[in-house]
């Protein structure tokens, strides 16, 4: 959405409307929703805990990023659940580190079916994979508009 001189510019179709209006009066796309932005800066594991109205603004290249992050604290998180649970007997391991494991597990895993959702809605399909070649290949596109 651009402001000329007192007309909105639709983001879609680049039609010029009415400053008040809601829709744009060519395609109907909503004139004052923001739209999904790619971030110049690095990513972080905790912004995967962003509420989904905040999440659903990341572009799908950093979606995808996150995923990724979150996948792999994920898999960390279970392979120590796994490791407490399997510790021999003689090891005096409390009930609040295996509880802390396995809640760490589940909010990972919680955290990663939101980004996966948002990506089902964007691109029809989650990737099995989020590797290097997958992020270049989405990133030359990108660049090349």
């Amino acid at each position: 959405m651009e402001w000329r001189d007192r007309v909105m510019i639709c983001s879609y179709c680049g039609t010029e409307n009415e400053q008040y209006a809601e829709n744009c009066g060519f395609c109907d796309a909503p004139l004052k929703q923001q739209r999904p932005q790619l971030r110049g800066h690095l990513l972080y594991l905790d912004q995967c805990e962003l509420p989904f109205g905040q999440l659903s603004l990341f572009h799908t290249y950093d979606l995808l990023i996150l995923l990724r992050l979150v996948r792999e604290e994920r898999s960390k998180t279970y392979k120590l659940m796994r490791t407490v649970q399997k510790a021999p007997k003689e090891a005096v391991i409390d009930s609040d580190t295996l509880s802390f494991a396995e809640s760490e597990y589940r909010r990972y895993t919680a955290r990663m079916k939101v980004i996966e959702g948002i990506l089902i809605d964007r691109i029809g399909y989650k990737p099995k994979r989020v590797d290097d070649k997958l992020l270049e290949s989405l990133r030359v596109k990108i660049e090349n508009g």
